[in-house]
């Protein structure tokens, strides 16, 4: 069907608009953190955040009521998991993955890459975004809670403090 009417084409605009200016309500109530795909669970909470959108503009069966109770539900979820990963370490744990460190000092760690189902191409292509020729020239590659691959350049291992999270990295001298 190509034309369902203009009466079609209305509820559309008009639901788009409102249900838009509705989110960026709720959005800029929820905060920043809503949008954010700092984890798993905060990408889950963005496809479906889209998803409900779509769906109640575009749907019939679906009230805008219905719309924007599905969506604040959504950030309420959104909010509480994140509040409650804050509030317990056990919690946090559960929701969150942690860094991995996936190269030190020049090295590829060939377990941690099976493990975390990551390729050295795909390695090596974030030390080449990273405008580094050269592994040795690279302290540490870490893969990161949202999936993004981290580069950083060589420098005295001691001075690697934003490391101290990874799962695999140990500085030199062994303290922790």
């Amino acid at each position: 069907m190509l034309f369902d009417g203009f009466h079609s084409l209305l509820r559309i605009t008009l639901g788009a608009i409102t249900a838009y200016a509705a989110l960026i309500i709720f959005l800029r109530i929820s905060g920043k953190r809503s949008l954010a795909k700092l984890n798993a669970f905060d990408f889950v909470i963005t496809v479906a955040l889209g998803s409900t959108l779509a769906s109640f503009i575009l749907s019939k069966d679906v009230s805008f009521a219905d719309g924007l109770l599905a969506l604040a539900i959504l950030l309420g979820l959104q909010y509480a998991i994140s509040r409650a990963s804050i509030a317990s370490d056990k919690f946090g744990r559960l929701v969150r993955s942690q860094p991995r460190l996936l190269l030190k000092d020049g090295l590829f760690d060939e377990g941690a890459l099976q493990e975390e189902r990551v390729t050295l191409a795909e390695g090596m292509a974030a030390i080449r975004k990273h405008g580094i020729g050269n592994p040795t020239d690279v302290a540490a590659v870490i893969l990161e809670t949202d999936g993004s691959l981290s580069v950083i350049a060589a420098v005295q291992s001691d001075q690697l403090t934003s490391l101290e999270d990874v799962k695999g990295f140990e500085p030199s001298g062994g303290r922790r």
